[in-house]
């Protein structure tokens, strides 16, 4: 464990500050801690992400609509009771002068029905494989929000492990920036050095620390977004397993494209966009054939509640009624309605040639901002060990007072840079990795 001790003194009434109590030790796991792997947190996420579930949702939904559609192929059954009131009986006069009552006042009536649609244009047949093909688009569109959501992931996790080490590089700064200070204090002491060194030597110190601070908070962030997108609590502790490591990749350019183009989920929503419009076509076309139903009724009338017949109605009795019938002339509203689905059909597929060039463009961009992001790491790794003997260079020189305070502070301030922008593009390619696999379809 270090310690760094900041006092604080007053010189012609302004306060400066020579040194500030800071402790930098590496915490010890806390019991309620857990470290994820890079696998394990796509798998939490993909199992407990609320944003993930409600895109799930649309599946039952899909699941509903599609047994809606089957219902209308089906017989349906209907029972109707009613009550009629008469002002009055009716009579039939009879050739010998005589008046007959043929009706009461008052007439009950019970009828069960069931109806069985025949033909329809294949307008039904054509519902349902449309409403079915809204399950296979869902399932598609879970897919695409899965990896969406794994990139996420991947970014947060990243992101984590960069502002962990970005700190550790702070870390190692201020400890060096304290010690320096220390030096920097007996070298003015024995008047080797002037006072506006020392002064220096405090600002540098006070700023690292304060860029420590605000590392160390942006860290916390990171890890709030990690627990968010695991639907974890917000404030859980948590930690990551570090894989900022630099593998080179070799990426063929026209096979990540063929394999995009067969599974990338958005080529097969639109494939799917595409069939059930051709379906939508089928359905206004049926305006153009005729319509075929079978009816059956039983019916039960009477003159009292229980409709059990009386000397006006029948107890019972049964009817069946086919019936067919076709709109014959509206003026090309059939015409103009399947006009209306062809063209949107063509409008899909138009909408797939630009979606397959959007394809290939994301996957060509991916492969180049990974070549980028791996041509970075050799010239960082580069600047921090130039940084290093840079520094240790002009710290000898200063502690035999053949350098001065600045040269030291400003080779500080490099190496610092160029550790940071080391982890930057560690990150970066990483990160790369992540969106090439997006990119192609997978994660």
């Amino acid at each position: 464990m270090k310690k760094i001790t900041l006092l604080v003194w007053v010189v012609g009434g302004v306060c400066l500050t020579l040194f500030v109590f800071f402790q930098v030790a590496l915490a010890e796991e806390s019991p309620g801690k857990k470290i994820y792997t890079l696998a394990e947190s796509i798998a939490e996420a993909l199992e407990k992400n609320w944003s993930l579930k409600a895109v799930d949702e649309k599946r039952n939904q899909a699941t509903n609509k599609k047994n809606q559609a089957r219902s209308d192929l089906l017989p349906r059954f209907k029972t109707q009771y009613g009550y009629t009131r008469l002002d009055d009986v009716s009579n039939f006069e009879s050739s010998l002068g005589r008046d007959y009552a043929v009706s009461s006042k008052d007439n009950y009536q019970w009828v069960n029905s069931v109806s069985q649609p025949v033909f329809a244009g294949f307008g039904l047949i054509s519902s349902y494989r449309f409403a079915k093909l809204g399950i296979d688009q869902a399932e598609m569109e879970m897919e695409l929000s899965r990896l969406d959501l794994a990139l996420q992931v991947k970014e947060a996790y990243f992101n984590v492990l960069v502002m962990d080490k970005t700190v550790d590089v702070l870390e190692k700064e201020v400890a060096f920036l304290s010690s320096n200070l220390e030096m920097t204090r007996h070298f003015y002491d024995k008047g080797l050095i002037p006072v506006n060194d020392l002064l220096k030597a405090e600002m540098e110190l006070a700023d690292a620390v304060q860029k420590l601070l605000d590392a160390k908070n942006q860290a916390a962030v990171a890890r709030s977004v990690f627990n968010t997108i695991l639907a974890r609590p917000v404030n859980e502790p948590v930690d990551v397993k570090d894989i900022l490591i630099y593998q080179p990749e070799t990426v063929d350019l026209q096979e990540n494209i063929d394999k995009a183009m067969e599974t990338r989920p958005e080529i097969k929503i639109i494939d799917i966009n595409l069939k059930q419009a051709e379906e939508q076509v089928k359905i206004a076309g049926s305006a153009y054939y005729p319509s075929v139903s079978l009816n059956y009724n039983f019916i039960k009338e009477g003159d009292n509640a229980d409709v059990s017949g009386s000397p006006y109605h029948d107890a019972d009795r049964w009817e069946v009624t086919a019936v067919c019938s076709m709109t014959l002339w509206e003026w090309g509203k059939s015409y103009y309605a399947v006009n209306e689905k062809k063209s949107a059909v063509e409008e899909i597929i138009k909408n797939r040639n630009a979606l397959a060039d959007s394809i290939m463009l994301d996957v060509k961009e991916a492969k180049l901002y990974l070549d980028t992001a791996e041509k970075n790491i050799p010239a960082t790794q580069k600047a921090v060990q130039q940084g290093e003997e840079n520094l240790r260079v002009n710290e000898q020189g200063y502690r035999a007072q053949m350098n001065t305070m600045t040269e030291v502070l400003d080779a500080q301030a490099l190496l610092t840079r160029a550790r940071v922008n080391h982890y930057k593009a560690l990150y970066f390619h990483n990160l790369a990795k992540a969106k090439l696999l997006r990119a192609i379809g997978t994660y």
